[in-house]
């Protein structure tokens, strides 16, 4: 468990977009951040990119525009979610710094990128799902860090080696940024 500090409150709202390689952690240290901030009776949402293939985003591919539509209707998505004074977790492999770019400009100052750092080795190691190795056999095309680029962030609020820092220590650097 994350202790929060007593003496300090979190701010009202905020869009943490949590972005990297797919196996870098996003999900897991997303659940975590929700985890810990809901013990804190803090109103808090979870935008996965893989839930929302499913659903609202089911119509897009994974050609570059439709990578890019991704990211504009998560970012609308955790923009309301913010109105309306929510904790917004964004977790989305988002590969391209002009999408993410654009994301930060519909959300505003309440944007916090945070780069999940993870070698393509560590997560193709880390690749319960197989999806490396289909993307390696050629089964699979346009996967980022594979056969499409993924854009390190150039200006994140905050980068996590997530192969040298455990979810625990990561969900409290998160946590930290919101006070």
């Amino acid at each position: 468990m994350v202790k929060l500090d007593a003496d300090k409150n979190i701010k009202l709202s905020a869009v943490i977009w949590l972005t990297g390689l797919s196996g870098s952690g996003k999900t897991t240290i997303a659940a975590a951040i929700e985890s810990e901030l809901l013990k804190n009776q803090k109103d808090v949402i979870i935008l996965d990119g893989d839930w929302l293939r499913n659903g609202l985003n089911s119509d897009l591919g994974f050609t570059p525009a439709d990578r890019q539509e991704n990211v504009r209707r998560c970012a609308e998505v955790a923009n309301l979610f913010l109105k309306k004074g929510f904790i917004v977790i964004c977790s989305l492999i988002s590969p391209f710094e002009k999408d993410r770019r654009n994301a930060r400009s519909i959300i505003g100052d309440r944007f916090f990128e945070i780069y999940l750092k993870c070698s393509v080795d560590e997560c193709i190691k880390r690749d319960v799902k197989g999806l490396y190795k289909q993307a390696l056999n050629g089964i699979i095309n346009n996967f980022t860090g594979i056969s499409s680029p993924y854009e390190e962030p150039i200006n994140p609020e905050l980068i996590i080696n997530t192969k040298d820092t455990d979810v625990i220590a990561a969900t409290k650097f998160i946590i930290e940024l919101l006070y």
